[in-house]
């Protein structure tokens, strides 16, 4: 991965309660991990030389936003100019599934629009990235 033209970084909703928006970060970071493993370091041991797997290479900048800024960002980035972005999305649907078999055969009855995305992580050129995501705040 080229960190000076790529980047990471994730959405969250800013209305979310604390243990969820941890959660849907959670999520988000772990599907990222499986899409981008370049982005993860190389297992490290420390001082006592005991080991520590790998970590995310780079930081990933959690930015907040609100239900409707998150829905219209998702919209843009299902189109053909961000199609060399990788973006996981984290919906209502999704959180409220307590099995991978009963989200996959709900979502596949859901129109896209009825979607409420909770969060999105957003990986690829930095340029795009920061032109859909520069002016957004950082959660805190």
């Amino acid at each position: 991965m080229d960190y000076q033209h790529e980047k990471c970084v994730m959405v969250i909703d800013e209305s979310l309660p604390l243990g969820i928006a941890a959660n849907a970060a959670a999520i988000l970071g772990i599907t990222l991990g499986k899409q981008v493993p370049e982005a993860v370091g190389a297992d490290v041991w420390d001082g006592s030389g005991r080991p520590h797997l790998g970590i995310i290479a780079f930081p990933v900048p959690i930015l907040r936003g609100g239900a409707e800024t998150i829905r219209a960002l998702r919209e843009t980035l299902y189109g053909p100019d961000y199609a060399g972005l990788t973006v996981v999305d984290f919906s209502d649907l999704a959180q409220s599934c307590k099995a991978y078999e009963e989200f996959t055969g709900k979502l596949e009855a859901v129109p896209e629009a009825d979607l409420r995305y909770l969060g999105l992580a957003i990986c690829g050129d930095k340029k795009q990235i920061n032109k859909l995501t520069g002016s957004m705040p950082l959660l805190r």
